[in-house]
């Protein structure tokens, strides 16, 4: 394995064009922790008011 990952990341608020596809670091388990390998993933409306800055 490596030491990174590909992540969806917002690093501000707007549109779709805010999220960003990029490498992040691998998260290692701790002690009492697993880690697992995700193959999907979704968002839900809260996700994406969050994204457009509704909480800010």
């Amino acid at each position: 394995m490596t030491d990174s990952m590909k992540a969806v990341r917002i690093h501000e608020f707007g549109g779709p064009e805010a999220l960003c596809y990029e490498d992040a670091p691998r998260p290692v388990a701790q002690a009492g922790e697993v880690l697992i390998r995700v193959h999907a993933a979704s968002l839900n409306p809260h996700d994406l008011y969050l994204r457009d800055g509704y909480r800010a």
